[in-house]
């Protein structure tokens, strides 16, 4: 699911650097054709991974940590295109940038790895203790986050229309903390557990905007580049670091020992 999100972000970044021998007009209509079929392939995975999700609480599964890893542990599907972004050839000017070093890659993966992990571990717990529909209005006010760290970080202009779905993601969002009698799966759910759940996905759509704002940030200052490897590089490692983070929660935790018995249905 976080995949599918990131390589939405980086579209621009790499259709922009597309082959110069087409015409303009050629280019511009593939690259819409481009962004066209990945915005497909994001809406629909983002709503069946929800609906899975919340189907996997709704089932009597109460595994957060469980319920984190489906959500990562899809990176290896990248493989392949990694395979790909190692045999091609630099460009001219690609190759006279100077790479970054090994232990600032590291870091770089390392630290973006730990936050998609706790992103995604406060997404779990918000899936568990809210409905689909509060859920999701609520993951919306993402824009507003990324909007604001892409101001600080990236100076991302604020536009009348950006400022506009902004006020309207806010307000709503802050509404539904006040309305949790809600009929489409909320029953049983105590006011506290509600609370735990609107905090945790507030804090999670806060903390994925931040990572995509820090993804921007470092392929401007750090890589100074932003080819269709360096981009798998990016999702590719940070899911590593994640992935690996979430099993050692998950074994840790000792949800595993019961995972067959309560999850079977998977």
């Amino acid at each position: 699911m976080r995949e599918a999100q990131e390589v939405q972000l980086h579209i621009m970044g790499i259709t922009n650097q597309c082959s110069t021998a087409a015409p303009p007009q050629t280019r511009s209509y593939r690259r819409w054709i481009r962004i066209s079929i990945y915005t497909v392939f994001l809406l629909v995975g983002q709503t069946v991974a929800l609906l899975l999700g919340r189907l996997y609480f709704v089932k009597g599964g109460n595994s957060k940590w469980m319920a984190t890893l489906v959500q990562l542990a899809g990176f290896p599907v990248l493989i392949p295109f990694y395979l790909i972004s190692t045999t091609k050839k630099p460009r001219t000017d690609d190759s006279q940038i100077k790479s970054p070093s090994i232990k600032t890659l590291a870091l770089v993966y390392v630290s973006i790895g730990l936050l998609v992990a706790a992103g995604c571990f406060l997404y779990s717990v918000g899936l568990q203790y809210l409905p689909v529909s509060t859920f999701t209005l609520i993951c919306a006010s993402q824009l507003a986050f990324n909007s604001l760290f892409s101001f600080f970080l990236n100076a991302q202009k604020f536009t009348p229309f950006i400022i506009n779905s902004l006020v309207l993601l806010t307000i709503s969002s802050i509404l539904l903390v006040f309305n949790n009698e809600s009929s489409d799966g909320t029953a049983g759910v105590s006011r506290a557990k509600y609370a735990i759940g609107f905090t945790c996905t507030v804090a999670a759509s806060a903390g994925y905007g931040l990572v995509l704002s820090l993804t921007q940030l470092c392929f401007n200052k750090v890589m100074k580049r932003q080819t269709f490897k360096v981009v798998v590089d990016m999702i590719f490692y940070q899911q590593i670091v994640a992935t690996s983070v979430i099993v050692v929660g998950l074994f840790a935790s000792g949800d595993w020992k019961g995972s067959n018995r309560r999850n079977g249905w998977i």
